[in-house]
């Protein structure tokens, strides 16, 4: 009996059609996904580069920038040393926040980064203050001024006004810019004519001529403002 070596089988043309298909396929799908991972970076790159554009040239909206008087709010029956809370104002879409210090300084600023606008938080185990910290590009803010102290946002929180009464309620009567002090923000949206304003006087008892303008009720004035900024 002779042994001879097993020949392989014939090619099937068909197995080799149906391979290379199957490699085409995969090349194809590998090359869509390239292709739609790099479009999906772009987009997201892109929107993030318009929306840091928009923020910062002002066509978006910014906390404070009404020039009129928002309507004073109650943001809490209490607030204690130590805690913050969220609250929305002067609109519904603004977000806020009101932070009590340990030593009782009562704060308040926009809960809008300034950079692209995340939310802004209270980390009040950081540093011997506390800080305000926005998680999406490591943001943070003073506590008790609302200005810029690391990462990439371009100027400081802007402020809301806060004033507590005797019973101890919080309220908002008002916000101020970037940059801009309690008082300053208060006079602007208030009228710059009243008393405890640089304006008050200026052009007689009525203050300087001009279009009337909203003011704030009876109440919390700018040396409410003055006296919220000092503590």
């Amino acid at each position: 009996m002779s042994v001879t070596d097993p020949q392989p089988p014939a090619p099937d043309p068909r197995a080799d059609a149906a391979q290379e298909a199957l490699r085409d396929r995969i090349a194809a799908d590998s090359l869509t996904t390239r292709r739609d991972y790099l479009r999906i970076v772009a987009t997201v790159s892109g929107g993030l580069a318009v929306g840091g554009v928009a923020v910062a040239s002002g066509i978006l909206h910014r906390h404070g920038d009404s020039d009129g008087a928002p309507e004073p709010k109650k943001v809490a029956d209490r607030i204690e040393p130590g805690e913050s809370l969220a609250f929305r104002y002067p609109g519904d879409e603004d977000r806020a926040i009101a932070v009590r210090m340990d030593d009782g300084t009562l704060a308040g600023y926009s809960a809008v980064c300034t950079h692209l606008a995340c939310a802004v938080l209270w980390r009040k185990e950081r540093g011997s203050e506390g800080e305000l910290y926005c998680p999406c590009h490591e943001g943070i803010f003073d506590a008790r001024t609302g200005e810029v102290t690391a990462g990439p946002p371009p100027r400081g929180l802007p402020k809301v006004i806060l004033v507590e009464q005797v019973d101890g309620s919080v309220w908002a009567i008002g916000t101020a810019r970037s940059g801009e002090s309690l008082v300053e923000g208060f006079c602007r949206q208030n009228g710059d004519d009243r008393p405890g304003c640089p304006g008050f006087g200026v052009g007689g008892p009525a203050g300087p001529a001009g279009p009337a303008r909203k003011t704030a009720p009876a109440g919390p004035g700018p040396q409410a403002a003055e006296r919220s900024e000092r503590t």
